[in-house]
């Protein structure tokens, strides 16, 4: 396939990236695309029961759980710097969470131009019962793999993450 081709999926005939290769391709890319299913196939599960039990997303229990860290509050940028998103986007789920009473915002005296988000009680109470659930969703996903497995996939991607973050990156520095 060339780069002008484009590459047209049937979702039911391929669930997922990895159900493309063949024994053929390298190991190491059909490692990388298993893992990206399984991360793919864990995120789908625990969206689709915080949309169905809790009527949230995944986004705002992360800003949430971000908060739930820093009992204090966090700025927006901080917030949007652990989260890897756009102050943008932060500020939209903040916007809809703060409707709902779930976080409130604190103008900071020193700098009128920035505010500390932080949860309200209302918010602490929401949360921990979403993270209980989370926490006994992610358990049971992982439930019927043996703790021998479970122990040895950690210490391996442990491995690979080391080796990863001591490669040479190509990203420019700054």
């Amino acid at each position: 396939m060339n780069d002008m081709q484009t590459l047209v999926v049937d979702p039911h005939q391929y669930p997922d990236l990895e159900s493309l290769t063949v024994p053929e391709d390298h190991l190491d890319l059909r490692l990388w695309l298993r893992m990206l299913s399984c991360c793919n196939l864990i995120e789908t599960e625990i969206r689709s029961r915080l949309r169905t039990e809790y009527d949230t997303t995944l986004p705002r229990f992360d800003l949430m759980a971000q908060l739930q860290r820093e009992p204090g509050g966090m700025k927006m940028t901080d917030l949007s710097r652990y989260m890897m998103v756009t102050n943008g986007n932060i500020t939209g789920i903040t916007d809809q969470l703060e409707k709902e009473g779930l976080v409130e915002r604190i103008r900071n005296s020193a700098d009128r131009r920035s505010s500390v988000v932080r949860l309200t009680a209302k918010g602490r109470r929401a949360f921990r019962k979403m993270a209980r659930s989370h926490e006994e969703w992610v358990l049971s996903m992982f439930d019927g793999l043996p703790d021998t497995s479970r122990d040895v996939l950690f210490e391996t991607l442990g491995q690979l993450k080391t080796f990863v973050r001591l490669q040479p990156s190509s990203r420019p520095a700054g």
